[in-house]
């Protein structure tokens, strides 16, 4: 809104400053402040409602160091994310912007099905929260409508080999009315990490089809959303075990794909470093922004000892909006390396799971490669304190953050 309103009265009035709205720069760092003051001092606010109505945390006794002091805790905090999120988004983004409607949407989807879910746990007491066929149903909900819109809606282009002419026009033409020598095209696709040639088309996997199977990409490109959107999701949800993994892991991600966003979104950058260049997805930095300030904002109060939880309410909308981002900026095959926490997370309960089941079957009594699953409280089992999980975690997003920012250049 404030960006509308300070065109508008730059336009009318020629108001000293007001076009300094029009750069995403600005207007990235104006929502990350926005969403840090927000979550910090209102965030005490929400905390102390939800403890008023009693909104607790439900523990089982699962035999590790110090979780039984944490029932009681107040959950559901996800709401802080949201709010700190949307508020500043709102306030300061393009709100015609098909990435940013986008985004808005999932974080309002996601942030619903995990408010379900809180709900029933604290609320109607079932420990068991929302059946896992309708969070399921959720996540596939939401990954038809992005796949969806990623197809099909006409805002979701790409543009390739840039000329000199093109870069030249852009330059000379003020505000989002860029006169384009080359038409932007639809595409399905995508970029594969450490290939010198790293493009991939979706719809090569239905060639077989023959004549225009072009056509028919989405019947291809749709499931794979889906799964990308389910899968990033319960990773998030599985990694928030212990205090500040979740968040600060997530921080850590959201960072490195504002830089993908900014340098696919830039012209310049994107002819610089040879990749895809993205029309009008720059303006998903902004987005990216208040969504990275919500989360460190958030850890003020969800670091060890955590004063709230953000329950499902806050796990799976932090993995929803990473997915979807992911795919917006066309680096979803990036994922396991990016997301290696919540990657890492997940495969440790598959195995664990599908090693107990095997053994039991075999040899009559279920076996465990893992002293618990997910991963956190194995070496929560080992011995280790929390905190120092958490932050060799950071370290292991940190590192793996880097080497995901490398794969711009390094083919």
């Amino acid at each position: 809104m404030l960006y509308y309103l300070f065109e508008y009265l730059e336009k009318q009035y020629q108001l000293t400053g007001a076009s300094v709205f029009q750069f995403i720069t600005f207007r990235a760092a104006l929502a990350i402040i926005l969403s840090l003051l927000f979550s910090t001092i209102f965030g005490k606010k929400i905390i102390l409602y939800l403890q008023k109505k009693q909104v607790g945390e439900s523990v089982r006794d699962l035999g590790l160091d110090g979780q039984m002091e944490k029932a009681g805790t107040p959950t559901m905090g996800g709401i802080i994310i949201i709010m700190a999120t949307l508020i500043p988004v709102l306030l300061v983004a393009k709100l015609n912007n098909i990435y940013v409607i986008m985004l808005i949407v999932t974080t309002l989807w996601m942030g619903l099905v995990g408010f379900t879910d809180d709900y029933i746990k604290v609320f109607k007491k079932d420990k068991g929260g929302l059946s896992g066929k309708f969070k399921v149903l959720g996540q596939v909900g939401l990954g038809i409508f992005v796949g969806a819109i990623m197809y099909f809606h006409p805002g979701v282009t790409m543009k390739q080999d840039i000329s000199q002419d093109d870069i030249a026009v852009v330059q000379t033409v003020d505000g989002d009315n860029v006169k384009q020598i080359r038409p932007e095209e639809k595409s399905t696709k995508t970029t594969i990490p450490f290939v010198k040639n790293n493009e991939f088309d979706y719809s090569n996997l239905i060639a077989w089809m023959g004549e225009g199977y072009g056509k028919y990409a989405w019947l291809v490109f749709i499931p794979v959303v889906i799964f990308i959107v389910t899968a990033v999701s319960n990773g998030a949800n599985l990694t928030d075990g212990i205090d500040g993994l979740a968040a600060g892991s997530s921080a850590i991600i959201v960072f490195a794909l504002a830089i993908f966003a900014f340098v696919s979104g830039n012209i310049r950058f994107s002819d610089y470093l040879n990749v895809m260049f993205i029309p009008r997805l720059g303006e998903l930095v902004v987005f990216i922004a208040a969504f990275a300030g919500a989360l460190i904002g958030f850890l003020w109060y969800n670091t060890y000892p955590a004063q709230v939880f953000m329950g499902d309410t806050g796990s799976l909308t932090i993995g929803g909006i990473i997915a979807v981002i992911a795919v917006a900026v066309r680096k979803e095959l990036l994922i396991p390396l990016l997301c290696g926490i919540f990657f890492a997370e997940s495969l440790s309960v598959i195995l664990q799971v599908s090693w107990f089941k095997y053994t039991r079957k075999k040899y009559g009594e279920g076996r465990r490669i893992f002293k618990m699953s997910p991963l956190h409280h194995h070496y929560q089992k080992s011995g280790y304190h929390e905190s120092k999980i958490v932050t060799r975690f950071w370290i292991v997003g940190i590192f793996l953050a880097i080497l995901s920012i490398v794969t711009l250049k390094l083919r």
